[in-house]
């Protein structure tokens, strides 16, 4: 019994040594009644180097890590298979940038609410680590990010 009581703790200590990720400032931007899409933003600093895989939460249908930046004076928002973490560095998810974009959100995110994110981070060694974030809902300037208008699926690439 005490030989398992030992490997399961060099078990855990192993998984939590892998990516070593920390998140600061998350929060979700307030929708109104019929949005369909908003964003997450936070501050992520991992330990080790480490990537962002994947996303999700349940007030969404779909949610994904997007990149935003300016193209020939256009602002443009595409979908990123992953975000780079580099050990010691923080990666600020934030308006204008990257974020965590929730989409076919299931009801409105009212100021002061509470939504839940789950990020995935993997690190060099393949070993996964998953954060489960308490974002609280903040409003104002809903229009900067333009996705009320339900067609947050259909940015130009």
């Amino acid at each position: 019994m005490f030989r398992f009581v030992l490997s399961l703790s060099v078990l855990v200590l192993s998984f939590a040594a892998s990516a070593q990720v920390t998140v600061k400032d998350a929060w979700v931007r307030a929708t109104v009644a019929q949005q369909k899409a908003t964003g997450a933003f936070m501050q992520l600093l991992s330990a080790q180097d480490a990537q962002l895989i994947s996303a999700q939460s349940p007030v969404a249908g779909v949610v994904e890590v997007h990149e935003m930046r300016m193209d020939g004076g256009v602002m443009k928002m595409r979908a990123v298979p992953k975000l780079a973490l580099p050990a010691g560095k923080a990666v600020d998810l934030k308006l204008g940038s990257y974020h965590v974009m929730l989409m076919d959100l299931k009801g409105q995110i009212k100021d002061g609410d509470t939504v839940p994110v789950t990020l995935v981070v993997e690190g060099q060694d393949g070993k996964r680590q998953t954060l489960d974030i308490q974002a609280v809902a903040r409003a104002g300037a809903a229009a900067a990010m333009k996705h009320d208008d339900g067609h947050a699926h259909k940015h130009k690439h």
